[in-house]
């Protein structure tokens, strides 16, 4: 999103603020998601504090579901012949941007939203979200703001007891998202204090109980796997899944070891069913007829999750400015995307397209280029490979003009991530801990003394 100079909608000083008037999804796969969110046209004024969404005129496109929706504030006080010379480049540029056979006739007739809001339900409606989803996930929202604004643990016990329906799948989905999105970005505080209600809600919730115990099976499983180590074989694996204590954890022994349940596998199953008694052959039916439910379930999701990363990477793909596309919609790849761009220029090797490939290969060198650590933080790893306090010392004198301001706001942030992961008992971040610890100690000395003789 460009910058631009605004005055702050209070005190009327100039700051700069992200403003994006045109969300076209059919040439920005993450206009979507940056719209929803909440996230986009927002000022923050480090003048007076103000914080809010900026009154701006959008236009939002969606050529597969023939969406062009327009919205203007009505606080703006323009007139509707004013408002359609506003509209019209916007428009146009999104007519320009389709190939012929795409110019259909809903792009003649935009559909003005006189709220922000009606808009959102309306692209949300396409999508299968109806109005009383989103109130319900609203209601899930306040809840959670209420619980994290109660006074003790109590307190919280009660509402939970008189909210007792709301806290189910929806609720705790929701509620990790947000808590992951409070620690990336940054919010360690409140994250931790959700992680702290958390514990709470799987305590005293009936579906927070029993998440807990899928949570139970899902690490006995991972420590029988990781316990056989090499030597697992298909008829151990097996073995395993026939002695499950529960279906719980066959459920989980299918979600660690899915790539192992082939045709051999169930052949394998197969024989020992003909072999058995009739008692036992009939319990090996039932797990049977388990593991395919399970395996044809997670293939689904698998299936689903990679259509869904593909359309992403060739939506991408069309662009004629591949490496500007790749850089705006970075928060998009997942693990999945990355490994179907590898998939792709392979593939594309294979039939010597050329053109196909050195799209794929500049967009390879950015996402390396992204996921690089940042200055800061690569000299941080270096610093914690430093054996004492004189060499950490030494390094920093070396490096005296990387030590600034950004460095110490690095450091602090990466010892709040491990600090927050450390209180959860990951044994990992507790041993980072203490020698991070010792970095940001002899650091802050080193800031501070050189600030003093600067």
């Amino acid at each position: 999103m460009p910058k631009t100079q605004i005055s702050c909608p209070r005190c009327r000083q100039p700051i700069t603020a992200d403003i994006e008037q045109l969300f076209d999804v059919t040439q920005d796969a993450q206009a979507k998601q940056r719209l929803l969110s909440g996230g986009s046209n927002m000022a923050r004024c480090p003048h007076c504090g103000y914080e809010g969404r900026l009154a701006t005129p959008v236009i939002y496109h969606d050529n597969d579901k023939e969406l062009l929706l327009t919205f203007f504030p009505p606080e703006l006080g323009v007139p509707l012949n004013e408002q359609e010379k506003i509209f019209g480049p916007l428009i146009k540029k999104v007519m320009e941007s389709l190939p012929a056979e795409k110019r259909k006739g809903y792009l003649l007739r935009p559909v003005a939203n006189l709220t922000f809001e009606s808009m959102v339900e309306t692209i949300l409606g396409k999508d299968g979200i109806t109005p009383e989803m989103i109130k319900s996930q609203q209601e899930r929202v306040l809840m959670m703001e209420r619980l994290l604004q109660a006074s003790a643990a109590d307190v919280r016990s009660e509402i939970i007891k008189q909210n007792i329906t709301l806290f189910d799948e929806q609720f705790f989905a929701l509620f990790s998202r947000l808590a992951q999105s409070a620690m990336a970005g940054g919010q360690q505080a409140i994250g931790q204090q959700m992680m702290e209600l958390q514990k709470q809600l799987l305590a005293e919730t009936e579906f927070g109980r029993s998440l807990q115990a899928s949570v139970a099976e899902m690490e006995a499983a991972t420590k029988t796997l990781q316990e056989a180590g090499q030597t697992l074989t298909r008829e151990k694996l097996l073995d395993f899944i026939i002695e499950a204590p529960n279906e719980a954890r066959i459920r989980a022994y299918v979600s660690l070891a899915r790539g192992g349940m082939d045709y051999s596998f169930f052949q394998t199953l197969s024989d020992r069913i003909e072999k058995a008694p009739v008692d036992e052959k009939v319990r090996l039916e039932a797990i049977r007829g388990k593991l395919l439910e399970f395996t044809n379930e997670i293939d689904r999701q698998l299936e689903a999750r990679y259509k869904q990363a593909q359309d992403f990477v060739e939506q991408l793909l069309a662009q004629d400015d591949i490496e500007n596309a790749t850089r705006a919609n970075l928060e998009g790849f997942t693990q999945d995307a990355v490994e179907i761009v590898q998939t792709l220029l392979r593939q594309a090797s294979e039939k010597n397209d050329y053109a196909r490939m050195g799209k794929l290969q500049k967009m390879i060198q950015v996402l390396q280029e992204a996921s690089a650590p940042p200055a800061e933080v690569a000299f941080i790893e270096q610093l914690l490979d430093a054996p004492d306090d004189v060499a950490i010392e030494k390094m920093l004198n070396d490096n005296a003009a990387v030590i600034n301001e950004g460095f110490m706001e690095a450091l602090n942030g990466l010892m709040a991530q491990v600090e927050a992961a450390a209180s959860q008992g990951n044994p990992e971040a507790q041993a980072l801990g203490g020698k991070l610890s010792q970095v940001y100690k002899v650091a802050l000395k080193f800031t501070m003394k050189k600030n003093m003789m600067g």
